[in-house]
């Protein structure tokens, strides 16, 4: 199947740059499964579309400061995973001088790194020192790694440092956010916690892999990046009662969906999961443990899209991108988001 037909066009100035002026003031676009015209609504309406004995799932990892830039030349290292204390893969800047054995040096605190194995492209192993607590080191000189098409010229803001992370973030490991989770508030949650509906969390630790384009023609031929997550054992039960009760498991972003079902047999029962999964979901999937869907609007060609279109159809997402477009929604990272129930 062509990755072609997840294409579509999108006027630059509908990528948000910003986020909404609170968490809950973006849009949020509703749309049914089987297809049909979108309505819209505010996200912190969100509550209205959730019913007693929901099963929320939302994904409670922790975006690090993983963009470090060298106290010489232009030097910069994007830490992409920990492979170990002090160990990390990395995408190097200049990648040409980036050789085994180059040293990069960061601020005052002492933090050092060093070029241990060249990898592909840009990526290398790098092997810190210098810092007492390197990941202390890190958190305090490093910057949030925006994705490419959020422009600061000056770098991210202490409102990106806020803002580009869950209230509920806890699990310290991603390079990126869980997008359609930027959107709720602690009240919101109490709300919906409220209604008689259950919010489970579970973890996955999202790459650098979720900016990249699917480079391939075709779906079959694209090899995902691996991720870290866990589904515990208090979060499978949840899950997997809810589905053999018969009611909804409703997952917030492609990172929720892509672990559940990693987790799920074909059944849609969720076992407890702890290690690493390259689930590439697209067209022609058939989904064993999600219901519903919550997530931002996607880059073209993107593994993200991929899903989507997988959970609603191709036509459907399509269309809905193109309503989207005419009713100026913002786009991406930053922009607003849809409920595919």
């Amino acid at each position: 199947m062509k990755v072609e037909i997840i294409n579509y066009n999108l006027p630059r100035n509908l990528i948000a740059q910003r986020p909404a002026a609170e968490r809950d003031r973006s849009r949020l676009m509703i749309c049914r499964r089987e297809g049909g015209e979108p309505s819209h609504a505010a996200f912190a309406d969100f509550p209205n579309y959730l019913r007693e004995g929901d099963v929320l799932v939302i994904n409670d990892t922790s975006v690090y400061p993983a963009r470090l830039r060298g106290s010489s030349d232009d030097a910069e290292l994007l830490l992409l995973r920990k492979l170990a204390p002090g160990r990390y893969r990395a995408l190097a800047r200049p990648a040409h001088r980036a050789v085994v054995g180059r040293r990069f040096s960061f601020g005052e605190a002492g933090l050092n790194a060093e070029v241990v194995a060249v990898l592909t492209g840009p990526e290398r192993v790098v092997e810190f020192y210098g810092a007492e607590d390197v990941e202390a080191a890190i958190d305090a000189l490093g910057e949030v790694p925006l994705p490419p098409y959020i422009k600061r010229p000056v770098g991210p803001t202490a409102e990106d440092a806020e803002r580009y992370q869950t209230v509920y973030a806890r699990h310290r490991g991603s390079v990126a956010a869980p997008t359609a989770g930027l959107h709720f508030t602690r009240g919101l949650l109490g709300e919906i916690r409220a209604m008689g509906v259950d919010v489970v969390e579970i973890t996955l630790h999202v790459s650098y892999g979720t900016f990249k384009p699917i480079r391939a023609d075709a779906f079959e031929e694209h090899e995902m990046e691996r991720e870290e997550m866990n589904v515990n054992r208090a979060a499978a039960r949840t899950v997997s009662t809810a589905k053999l009760e018969g009611r909804r498991v409703v997952a917030v972003g492609t990172t929720a969906v892509r672990a559940l079902e990693t987790a799920a047999d074909d059944a849609g029962v969720v076992a407890p999961f702890r290690g690493e999964t390259d689930l590439f979901i697209y067209p022609g999937y058939k989904f064993k443990a999600v219901d519903a869907l919550l997530t931002n609007f996607h880059l073209p060609r993107s593994s993200l899209l991929a899903l989507v279109a997988a959970f609603a159809g191709v036509e459907n997402v399509l269309a809905w991108y193109d309503a989207a477009v005419r009713e100026v929604y913002r786009f991406y990272s930053y922009g607003d988001a849809m409920f595919i129930h």
